[in-house]
């Protein structure tokens, strides 16, 4: 999907400011964000879109007005609304409507604790699979436009790169239109990718600057 979220190497956006002393949450209500939107996942009665395309979604003015956290609250309201946990007036006031469904057990600390342990985690050590590239091996990330998520990021999108080693097998993370996973079990090879910034931006980019990307083997072709 080709959206404001896909905004790196665009210029003029600003710099990236870092904080070497930055915590994990600037705010409280940021955490809570962070842990409701963990547990979520126990509630919803309806097949679950990828996250990061709800996200991507989002209409590009209020993308770019909300914090990454608002974004997470924005998503996490719509979610409610659709799975008929939440109504608009209680939206609205703050308050439970009395005719409202309930749920028990009420959400505790214990399970966000076991909603969290259930996290597979994301390489797939166990599954063997030939490499089809190599280290050293010139490549060019394909030039695709899909109308789902992807991980490939638009502004490498038919440059050439040098791949740099094997990162391991992944399960692909692309999606459909709707936001849900392709059809199948699809790990893949990930490589990382050594892009010259020359070859990204022209010879306005810095001649020994380079930029590295991990990229799914479906996402890479050849040179």
């Amino acid at each position: 999907m080709n959206g404001i979220h896909d905004m790196g190497g665009m210029q003029d956006m600003g710099p990236v400011v870092r904080d070497p002393d930055e915590k994990p949450f600037h705010e409280p209500w940021e955490g809570r964000a962070w842990g409701l939107l963990r547990v979520m996942g126990s509630f919803r009665t309806k097949p679950v879109p990828n996250f990061r395309w709800e996200l991507e979604i989002i209409p590009p003015a209020d993308y770019l007005r909300m914090s990454y956290y608002e974004r997470f609250i924005h998503n996490m309201v719509i979610w409610l609304r659709k799975d008929g946990l939440v109504t608009q007036p209680e939206l609205d006031s703050g308050h439970a409507d009395p005719g409202s469904r309930r749920y028990t057990p009420r959400l505790t600390p214990a399970m966000a604790r076991a909603q969290l342990a259930q996290r597979a985690p994301a390489a797939r050590d166990s599954v063997q699979l030939p490499a089809r590239f190599h280290r050293g091996e010139q490549v060019r990330a394909r030039n695709i436009n899909p109308l789902g998520h992807t991980r490939l990021p638009r502004y490498v999108r038919g440059k050439l790169g040098t791949i740099v080693r094997v990162s391991g097998v992944f399960d692909l993370e692309d999606t459909d239109t709707e936001g849900l996973s392709l059809p199948g079990d699809k790990p893949q090879p990930v490589y990382m990718v050594r892009f010259g910034a020359q070859e990204l931006w022209g010879e306005q980019a810095g001649r020994s600057d380079a930029v590295f990307i991990e990229l799914w083997e479906n996402y890479l072709e050849r040179a």
